[in-house]
């Protein structure tokens, strides 16, 4: 069948040229393009990239967190937050005075925040957050102190920040040559934790050591907890949607216009639809058969007959004996299909022996040609539906 039979044949290449060239522009958009997902920096639990945060979001999930993504302005979850409620703030970016307003609120009124990062450290309430001299390099944390929170283990981490060791409220947790890195303490009613960055529940870094148990020591006991994974602060996230968006989806876009326009005119510039010419009317199989069984009649062609049936049969019986292509004589047929079918007719190795006598004889009479492919054929079937009812037994067995 000819694809878009319908149209012209200058139409059909037009239309077929415009689909091929925005398939191959697609395709290099697609090598290209800048993959945003895994070039992302921004520790999100929509992201699956090495920096997102999906996995660890779904992690928390999966054991029993009461978690879900906030993306309404902050200082409505101020608004309903109480000392059961836990907030991530990832790398966060604040954009007004009303976010640092509405993280301390949280914490006041008894309620667990945790930061990282810079912005993060600036966006605690009394933060203390100052230059790292390990900007972009791995450092694995060293515990400090007795808290349940400096147990968490091996803890790897890249720091983007560190804290000052000035104030005696904050315990510093662990620290990173010398820096602190993870900080805890109270203010208001509440808790405070910080991070130097979000590595260890980055996609590609939450696996290592035990940086699943820092972010699980972090946020406490899931019972009788909401927890909420802030992405307020990290832009305009809708949905997955928002990630796919950008110029390859809207050349895509387009081009799936431009071939509309194209089917659109194609066929709208004509005075109506151009149909096939109807297909002459063939006989039935009935009278196929009649003529076609005259014709062997009218030429004494009885062993002709008889010997493209043969030969039919023999290439099918090959084929289920496992010897295809093989060139056999009615003997050695008769023993293959014996050993693959010992309950097979008894007159089978006689017929096959007949067919192939028959098909050298020039004068065989018409009935017993017909005879005789009849029996191929009773025979055929009978031997494809055994071999069809073996295989079934086998594959039940």
């Amino acid at each position: 069948m000819k694809l878009f039979a319908s149209l012209d044949p200058k139409d059909r290449r037009l239309l077929l040229g415009c689909i091929v060239a925005v398939a191959v522009v697609g395709t290099m958009i697609a090598v290209f393009a800048r993959d945003e997902n895994r070039d992302n920096p921004v520790p999100s639990t929509y992201l699956t990239g090495r920096h997102g945060a999906r996995a660890a979001y779904e992690m928390l999930k999966a054991i029993g967190y009461n978690v879900e993504r906030w993306e309404r302005p902050l200082d409505e979850l101020a608004a309903q937050a109480d000392a059961q409620t836990v907030v991530i703030l990832a790398n966060p970016n604040p954009g007004s005075p009303a976010d640092f307003k509405a993280v301390k609120d949280i914490v006041e009124r008894g309620g667990r925040v945790l930061l990282t990062g810079w912005m993060g450290g600036a966006l605690a309430p009394h933060g203390n957050v100052r230059l790292s001299t390990r900007l972009g390099q791995a450092c694995m944390l060293i515990p400090e102190g007795f808290d349940p929170l400096a147990g968490s283990g091996e803890v790897w981490m890249v720091p983007s920040a560190a804290w000052g060791m000035d104030r005696p409220r904050d315990r510093i947790e662990y620290t990173c040559a010398g820096a602190p890195a993870v900080v805890e303490y109270a203010s208001g009613k509440g808790e405070v934790i910080w991070w130097a960055s979000a590595t260890p529940i980055e996609n590609g870094s939450i696996q290592r050591a035990q940086n699943l148990n820092l972010l699980l020591n972090s946020l406490g006991a899931p019972t009788n907890h909401r927890f909420y994974w802030d992405e307020s602060l990290h832009g305009e996230i809708v949905s997955d949607w928002f990630y796919a968006s950008g110029t390859a989806l809207n050349l895509l876009k387009g081009g799936l216009v431009g071939i509309a326009l194209i089917v659109v005119f194609s066929f709208s510039r004509r005075r109506g639809p151009v149909r096939d010419l109807p297909a002459p009317v063939r006989a039935t199989p009935v009278e196929f058969l009649e003529s076609l069984g005259s014709l062997y009649a009218e030429a004494g062609a009885s062993s002709t007959a008889v010997e493209l049936a043969f030969e039919r049969f023999r290439r099918r019986m090959g084929d289920l004996c496992g010897l295809k292509q093989a060139t056999m004589s009615a003997e050695d047929l008769g023993h293959a299909l014996r050993r693959r079918c010992p309950r097979a007719p008894v007159e089978l190795e006689r017929d096959l022996t007949a067919c192939e006598e028959a098909s050298r004889d020039e004068t065989l009479e018409p009935s017993k040609a017909l005879a005789l492919v009849g029996a191929l054929s009773c025979h055929g079937e009978a031997l494809e539906a055994a071999a069809r009812a073996r295989s079934e037994r086998v594959v039940r067995g």
